[in-house]
């Protein structure tokens, strides 16, 4: 375990390198969440029915909100470590983990009660249907007493992330999900407990790599390693932590509910388009994790960067990230497209469901490299603090403009493929809108180094 604590300073070394070595484990990690999610489905609809399945469902845009505030939370944590951590502030690396500790306890206790009460409310508003209204109550509020694993594996990942660690939550997600596994294995096929031992084994994974985060935490070097005595709420700290913190994840909780409103309209096409657009988003995740991990790798790397002045170099890796990236979007597209009649037949039989898809992935992935410039430098403006513009811009194209687009589109030609052309157009107007304030400057111009907080005297014994 002791390698796995270790820190990685991204202000050295050649960029290139450093960049892919930070990103493949960030890579690996979201292909783990993928396999989560996929097996938990595996197991409810093959043992447990589809009205077990309908029930773990009717929950997941709940589930789904809490995951991208918290990760959104990681982001504003991480920004503050790793700029602290690149100018040698060690006292600072410590407040911040210790005051992020305190607010772990904190949202997970009160989230926790208002979550458990709430649920029956949120999934009627949700219009579930009273027959698995049951199961879904009961599946919600015993995941909801392992958010405090959910919020400790997130905030602590994103600590190691800051301190250049991208490998260590890598392989505790890949331990949380052979155990995942185990678990869906004992409680739904071999006790038959349905809904609650799909519920139990992912509250038993989420502990373990909860456990694992904060084992690495405490193994941290001594000047700033995790000390549970040392845990305590600052408000300075947290207002600079909600700042940076709350944006991202009011970003992420709104592109939920945007895909939410896109779905509705999608539902009204029939059930070809349904399955069409099903089997398209599960195939673009061939495509989209690559992206989402170099935007991931970027925000830190601009973070640790900043931290230390290197202005140059920042720009130098931005330019790295988009051309990696771009290549890398641009062959997997070539892939998928030349095969995707193959691909779709993996989730269909029916041959309009297949042309369907066909149709809808020529227009989408075709111009899915437009993707690489939007997370790229919204992860370079996040990076530098600058969430709250980065949260406008995306916000504004990627739900208002796409809103008002499906307004008109739903109003003139209603059909799946148009429908699919929102994305191409939504994801070009916010990357320029998104280079546009990159290339202004603004995002660094008033870079300072962070104030030096006041220091706390305290034993390392």
């Amino acid at each position: 375990m002791k390698t796995l604590s270790k820190t990685k300073d991204l202000t050295q070394g050649p960029i290139t390198r450093e960049l892919l070595l930070f990103m493949l484990p960030l890579l690996a990690g979201s292909l783990i969440q993928q396999m989560y999610n996929t097996v938990d489905l595996i197991f409810i609809g093959q043992f447990a029915g589809k009205e077990a399945a309908a029930a773990v469902g009717s929950g997941s845009l709940l589930v789904t909100c809490m995951i991208g505030f918290f990760t959104g939370m990681g982001t504003g944590v991480g920004i503050l470590v790793s700029r602290f951590f690149a100018g040698k502030e060690e006292d600072q690396v410590r407040q911040t983990i210790h005051c992020t500790a305190a607010l772990v306890i904190l949202f997970s206790i009160s989230l926790t009660l208002i979550g458990i009460v709430l649920t029956p409310w949120f999934l009627r508003l949700m219009h579930t249907p009273e027959s698995i209204l049951i199961e879904g109550v009961r599946y919600l509020r015993i995941y909801l007493l392992s958010l405090f694993s959910i919020v400790t594996y997130n905030l602590g990942a994103g600590i190691l992330r800051a301190l250049g660690n991208s490998r260590a939550p890598m392989y505790y997600q890949l331990i949380g999900g052979i155990v995942n596994i185990l678990g869906n294995t004992l409680f739904i096929y071999v006790l038959r407990l349905g809904v609650t031992g799909a519920a139990f084994a992912t509250a038993c994974s989420q502990t373990l790599a909860a456990l694992l985060v904060i084992h690495a935490l405490c193994r941290l070097p001594q000047n700033y390693r995790l000390r549970f005595k040392s845990i305590r709420l600052d408000p300075q700290l947290s207002v600079r932590i909600f700042k940076l913190g709350i944006p991202a994840a009011v970003q992420a909780i709104t592109m939920t509910l945007s895909n939410l409103v896109l779905q509705s309209c999608i539902n009204r096409m029939g059930v070809e388009s349904i399955a069409a657009f099903t089997a398209y988003f599960k195939i673009e995740n061939l495509i989209y994790l690559p992206i989402l991990a170099f935007g991931q790798t970027a925000s830190t790397f601009t973070s640790q960067n900043l931290g230390a002045g290197a202005m140059d170099r920042i720009r130098k890796g931005t330019k790295v990230s988009i051309w990696m990236g771009v290549s890398i979007t641009v062959a997997l597209s070539a892939i998928v497209l030349s095969f995707s009649g193959a691909f779709f037949s993996l989730f269909s039989k029916d041959a309009e469901v297949i042309r369907l898809g066909e149709e809808i992935a020529r227009v989408a992935y075709t111009f899915y490299f437009l993707y690489v410039f939007l997370e790229v430098y919204s992860s370079v403006i996040r990076g530098a603090g600058k969430t709250l513009v980065s949260m406008i811009i995306a916000l504004s194209n990627l739900c208002g403009l796409r809103l008002f687009l499906l307004f008109w589109i739903m109003r003139l030609s209603p059909d799946a493929v148009t429908v699919a052309m929102v994305y191409p157009l939504t994801w070009a107007s916010t990357a320029f809108c998104m280079f546009l304030y990159y290339r202004s400057g603004k995002w660094c111009e008033a870079f300072r180094k962070p104030p030096v907080l006041p220091r706390k005297e305290e034993s390392f014994d």
